[in-house]
């Protein structure tokens, strides 16, 4: 019988695992399961949790020295630096769960991703580029045989935020979690009355022509694609929104 104190292991499929395993840690220190001064696992325990290399496990870890969020203490540890307190900014993604709210979600990251996406543009290292790629590549992967793509969609905007050098942008994503990605509440293909390859196929072209501007350190270009595609997902669902209230009115 497995142990229900298991860690999930993460899925074995080509995807920064590395990022996956950011997610996990990130969402623990987030709901407490790790507080402010805990130490974390051994490398080895962690491998073994979660079933990825020491290199993983390495590259995981050192993002979440850049986020802020742990420090190492050579000989003893690697340990908790902050915890979000209950009573400071956090959306709570149980509340998140109508067309409105999702609306509200996107016009809070239109004005943060867009700065984001140019600072990227500016200051994002080759590795940091490879992790979007490789979220990109999970993200059309999972598209391609109708799989969960909100990890891999989640993990590219997360990548972006740390490509910043700005811990801040980094704690509001981590904060928000993967409830800022609108297929996580709701069909938004259904609701665009759009068939789901071509939304898809859609979306990542919108990602891709970000990604390409980040590649090329194009700021003006990023800032500009990370609006559109973000724009873009705020009209189809206001769209639905307005067509749902005519038919309730």
């Amino acid at each position: 019988m497995e142990n229900a104190n298991t860690a999930p292991r993460l899925p074995r499929k080509r995807r920064s695992l590395a990022q996956e395993l950011v997610t996990v840690l990130s969402e623990q220190i987030r709901d407490g399961q790790l507080k402010r001064g805990d130490k974390l696992p051994t490398e080895s325990a962690i491998m073994d949790a979660h079933g990825v290399s020491r290199t993983v496990v390495r590259e995981a870890i050192s993002r979440l020295q850049a986020a802020g969020q742990v420090e190492t203490r050579h000989g003893i540890g690697t340990f908790v630096l902050d915890t979000p307190s209950p009573s400071g900014f956090r959306i709570d993604p149980a509340t998140v769960v109508t067309l409105r709210d999702v609306l509200a979600i996107l016009e809070l990251r239109i004005s943060l991703e867009v700065e984001s996406a140019g600072l990227a543009a500016l200051r994002r290292s080759d590795e940091q580029l490879a992790a979007m790629r490789a979220a990109l590549d999970a993200l059309n992967e999972s598209a391609a045989h109708a799989g969960d793509a909100v990890a891999s969609d989640f993990a590219f905007h997360l990548e972006i935020a740390l490509s910043t050098g700005n811990r801040y942008f980094t704690d509001i994503m981590t904060h928000l979690g993967t409830s800022i990605i609108p297929r996580t509440r709701l069909n938004s293909a259904r609701l665009a009355h759009d068939d789901q390859h071509h939304y898809m196929n859609r979306l990542s072209r919108e990602h891709e022509e970000i990604y390409e501007a980040i590649a090329r350190q194009d700021s003006d270009a990023a800032r500009a694609a990370m609006r559109l595609h973000l724009t873009n997902s705020r009209e189809r669902l206001r769209h639905a929104h307005e067509e749902a209230e005519a038919q309730r009115g």
